[in-house]
């Protein structure tokens, strides 16, 4: 560490400094260091959080494919199971899609984030990589330069400047990175206009699928995290608490929603985590301003309807540590001019299908819970049933849903 001419500010630096310690940035940080590039990766919140905090756990056979490619895979392939069945519930029946046998073939892999976290954390450090946590990041500097830095505050409160070549911006929608994008950034956000209240139960899977209710009241959906534990969703109103409810009106109103006097009950189990996830999508363009590089949340944000949030995180990872690979070992900034384009036809194909998976699970903006307009009521029943009795139509979901 080094102090500024003034003597007022220690400085530190490395050819890339990642910001964010979620998927992102840490598959970024290691395929960095695989490359010989010296990198630091900064994360404001502390080690035990971004190890234990539950987020998406459906890997695409593409992302498996990645972390097997850079050695990465070790831990899903011991932890993880394969997973290619949806079951949708609805007024007019149930039906379910083995998709894995459908379109191309491929499944998903059920592996919690947070344990994908602590396997990329765990190799990043025992490979000697540099990350320091609880150190928060106010803002990037000199984009349009050759040498643009970091501005933050240490564990101590103490400020730090972190010098660097490249500025990987990979700390989501309300980081550093995306507070220092120059005015031209173009930000596109659209709201869907629906809420889920998301919770985490302990308690084992009620079927062998991911479900998704679709029904008057709202819609519900069922996600297995392991043998013990289960996501559920259940549609609730703008703005409401995520403590509004009670644990015996939550299980309840699943009951009711994923018709458990048709189906079976639901097996019930403590809710040990609640939140309320208003379902918007954003994209910026272009991700390349000068020396700052977005992945990530900090690129995108896609609603949690289809799971891609992570998955397109793994992916553009993989690209960015080529590219910067490629400038700073071979001095070819080729690939780094492409990284944006690149990223953004995935990204906007992503975004695609969740617009038509969240438009199938539920009622548009402004319409009333019982599903508003005849119209729209009209063709989600339309979707539903080509979906029920079309090959066509299964192929092409199979190979959006798992695909990026």
């Amino acid at each position: 560490m080094t102090e500024d001419q003034k003597g007022l500010v220690p400085r530190e630096s490395a050819d890339v400094v990642v910001l964010g310690a979620g998927p992102a940035g840490l598959v970024l940080g290691n395929l960095l260091m695989a490359a010989g590039v010296e990198c630091v990766v900064l994360e404001r919140a502390t080690r035990s959080h971004i190890r234990t905090r539950a987020r998406a756990g459906f890997l695409a056979p593409n992302t498996v494919r990645i972390l097997d490619r850079h050695g990465l895979a070790d831990g899903l392939h011991r932890g993880g199971r394969s997973h290619g069945t949806c079951e949708f519930r609805t007024a007019d029946g149930g039906f379910r899609l083995d998709y894995g046998g459908l379109g191309r073939g491929e499944q998903h892999t059920v592996y919690p984030q947070q344990n994908l976290v602590s396997d990329l954390l765990e190799r990043y450090e025992d490979d000697g990589g540099r990350i320091r946590f609880s150190t928060e990041a106010f803002a990037v500097h000199d984009t349009d330069s050759a040498r643009p830095y970091v501005t933050t505050r240490d564990p101590d409160g103490r400020p730090v400047r972190w010098d660097a070549r490249y500025v990987a911006g990979c700390d989501g929608r309300h980081g550093a990175a995306r507070r220092s994008l120059p005015p031209d950034a173009v930000r596109h956000h659209h709201d869907h206009g629906v809420s889920w209240l998301g919770l985490l139960a302990q308690a084992p899977p009620s079927l062998d699928a991911v479900g998704y209710a679709v029904h008057d009241r709202g819609f519900a959906g069922h996600m297995a995290r392991g043998p013990h534990v289960t996501r559920y969703y259940l549609q609730c109103r703008r703005g409401s608490p995520a403590d509004a409810w009670s644990e015996e009106r939550i299980w309840d109103e699943l009951d009711l929603r994923m018709r458990a006097e048709e189906y079976g009950p639901l097996r019930r189990g403590p809710i040990i985590e609640r939140g309320v996830v208003d379902l918007a999508c954003d994209v910026v363009e272009p991700l390349r301003h000068g020396s700052l590089l977005l992945a990530g949340d900090a690129a995108s944000l896609t609603a949690p309807a289809a799971a891609k949030g992570a998955n397109l995180a793994v992916l553009e990872a993989d690209l960015l540590a080529g590219a910067l690979a490629e400038a700073l070992r071979r001095d070819d900034g080729a690939a780094l001019d492409r990284y944006s384009a690149q990223s953004l036809a995935y990204i906007w194909r992503a975004q695609e299908f969740t617009q038509w998976m969240t438009g199938l699970l539920h009622a548009l903006p402004g319409q009333d819970r019982s599903g508003g307009s005849f119209f729209h009521a009209g063709l989600r029943h339309a979707r539903l049933d080509s979906l029920r009795t079309s090959r066509a139509h299964q192929d092409w979901f199979a190979e959006n849903y798992v695909g990026v």
